[in-house]
């Protein structure tokens, strides 16, 4: 088992910007981290980095609590999983598995051994004699992290692993993942996605990564934390824009009033007024400010319900039905739709008068800059 420690690291190629700026970052032992982000936040590049394969071109990496730096790729005790599986096509399943235990001159009956035992977790025993050629792309992933498995590392690093898969096979490997880090849970495991879904379900812990000119003006790290901790408590509009689909609506408003329970902002276009329950004490009456509640917070209502600071009344303008839930578009003042959830079954159809109730809990804000104001009540209030 290892930790991994990245401490003020930086990379950059040749003269430009650096992709990767300012990371500070603890992963522990055992644990399953996610590097999630947009394409081209450095999320590969950064675990490049880990496994050796990128210099770092400042800061410092430790593994174990050892600096690794300019310890080459083969030294630091981690396994690789890629993206193209990356089997050798001449060799067979067992070969393919055995392959970095015969370069560490291991005894053939421990190769045997070791290889015999990952076929059997990964459920890869009839297939040892197989080529690569003869697999399905789930087989072939399973053989490619077979083959990490064998060599029985302190870290796992996994880069998109499952990008090659249908949908249906995504979802079984992801579970098989899951699976497995139980199993070999000595191991740390870090690994990368642009898919939400599988950062959600498979992390202990999530890096959300900027892209573009965020890097460059907040970092490259947007936020840590638990994947409910960035679901129900983002920092920033990017954080509670990228985590949830769909995402989260945002209303453009201003402040009207701040007081010891919370601000009420004055909606744009519609002059509507909602109460959101966050410290006002960096706000100011008349601030820009944007609003921030997610499809499947909003609440509807009886349309003959009268009108308060919690309810919003709008023209359905689609329906998305998906079996066991529908996604109601709605009209906006501004032209930027409304989203809410509802049931599979319900019976809005466009041009219906709806109301929602915007429940104060779960009501977010954001100053211009994109940060979000903090929240006077706690996370667990969703548990």
């Amino acid at each position: 088992m290892a930790s991994i420690s990245l401490r003020g690291v930086q990379k950059a190629y040749g003269d430009g910007a650096p992709v990767i700026r300012d990371v500070d970052l603890e992963i522990g032992e055992n644990e399953f981290c996610v590097f999630l982000g947009p394409s081209g936040c450095g999320k590969s590049t950064l675990l490049r980095m880990i496994a050796g394969l990128e210099d770092l071109t400042d800061g410092d990496l430790f593994i174990g609590g050892k600096v690794m730096n300019d310890v080459p790729a083969a030294q630091r005790g981690v396994a690789m999983v890629f993206q193209s599986y990356a089997l050798f096509p001449h060799m067979t399943v067992f070969e393919n598995m055995a392959f970095g235990l015969k370069l560490a001159k291991t005894p053939k009956d421990e190769i045997d051994r070791k290889v015999r035992e990952a076929a059997r977790i990964l459920q890869l025993e009839a297939l040892l004699e197989r080529r690569p050629k003869a697999l399905s792309g789930g087989q072939r992933q399973r053989v490619a992290i077979g083959r990490a498995i064998v060599r029985q590392p302190g870290v796992f690093l996994f880069d998109e692993p499952l990008s090659n898969l249908d949908a249906t096979l995504r979802g079984q490997t992801r579970i098989e993942i899951a699976r497995l880090h139980k199993q070999f849970a000595k191991a740390s495991v870090v690994y990368v996605t642009h898919d939400q879904i599988e950062a959600m379900t498979l992390a202990d812990k999530i890096v959300l990564l900027h892209a573009g000119k965020d890097t460059e003006r907040y970092g490259s790290i947007a936020q840590i934390g638990a994947p409910l901790e960035l679901y129900h408590r983002p920092r920033s509009r990017f954080v509670a824009g990228f985590i949830g689909s769909p995402r989260m609506n945002f209303l453009p408003g201003r402040i009207a009033s701040v007081d010891a329970q919370g601000v009420a902002v004055t909606l744009d276009h519609t002059q509507e007024n909602v109460r959101v329950p966050v410290d006002g004490a960096a706000l100011q009456v008349s601030q820009a400010v944007t609003l921030g509640v997610r499809p499947e917070h909003l609440e509807f209502v009886d349309p003959s319900s009268s009108l308060d600071d919690t309810v919003l009344s709008r023209t359905v303008s689609l329906v998305e039905q998906l079996g066991e839930h529908s996604y109601v578009h709605l009209d906006q003042p501004g032209g930027v739709a409304l989203i809410a959830k509802a049931p599979g079954d319900t019976r809005l159809a466009p041009g219906d008068r709806a109301n929602l109730r915007v429940p104060r809990h779960a009501t977010h804000l954001f100053t211009e800059d994109g940060f979000a104001a903090p929240s006077l009540e706690s996370v667990e209030h969703y548990a």
